[in-house]
């Protein structure tokens, strides 16, 4: 039987430690990152042309990586245990490392702001997820506070817990945010009902929640830009 193929292996153009000490990590693509995490192949694929083999099965979406389970990565030949938690976690320390996407000192003046804002915060989640964005007397954004989270059909958000945190921050103003990992768009009743009961209270006692945004993957829906706030 024929051993697998390491990296060691490799004509030195294609050993990706070597390409990343010799040109820096820009140069590499993402199946030669991959493989670096993975070491090895399989008895007729180097570890790079494993993971060229990976991401073809998520059409080269990261994204899609990092929603394979550890199970599902080991369905790949040549990939076990070891080297599908290697994946995992390195896609799930990506996701975590949450750079923010806004400049403390700019106003949001948009619906499109806010998401530019928030949006790293739902990437890969297949569960629900809710924020409020707390805004200065200026629409700046003071703070961006977690308040529930959830399965794939809903989160529970609760009033309280959200203008405890505006109050406690001193906040002016509020904006809802949160995601639907189906895709749909659609506000559900109960995205309304909520909506309007944050809104009312807000409007008593003068902390007004400006907007709602619900998050997919890759696009949102605004309850401002829609006239439903």
């Amino acid at each position: 039987m024929r051993k697998s193929i390491s990296i060691k292996q490799l004509a030195p153009d294609d050993r990706p430690r070597e390409k990343m000490l010799g040109k820096g990590k820009d140069a590499l693509s993402n199946a030669e990152l991959l493989a670096i995490l993975i070491g090895s192949g399989t008895s007729d694929k180097s570890a790079v042309q494993l993971c060229q083999e990976i991401l073809l099965y998520v059409n080269n979406d990261l994204n899609k990586l990092a929603k394979l389970s550890v199970k599902d990565l080991m369905k790949f030949k040549g990939i076990g245990e070891a080297k599908a938690i290697s994946i995992a976690a390195a896609l799930e320390v990506g996701r975590r490392r949450k750079p923010e996407n806004y400049d403390k000192n700019n106003a949001i003046k948009s619906s499109k702001d806010v998401y530019n804002a928030v949006v790293s915060l739902f990437q890969d989640k297949e569960h629900e997820e809710f924020y409020a964005v707390l805004l200065s007397r200026s629409n700046q954004i003071k703070a961006i506070e977690l308040i529930s989270k959830g399965g794939v059909s809903g989160t529970v958000a609760d009033g309280k817990i959200i203008f405890k945190k505006a109050l406690e921050q001193t906040a002016s103003a509020i904006i809802l945010c949160h995601n639907h990992p189906s895709g749909n768009l659609k506000p559900s009743q109960s995205d309304l009902d909520l909506t309007k009961k944050l809104s009312d209270f807000g409007r008593l006692i003068d902390l007004k929640v400006l907007d709602h945004l619900i998050i997919t993957n890759g696009d949102y829906f605004s309850f401002a830009d829609e006239g439903l706030i």
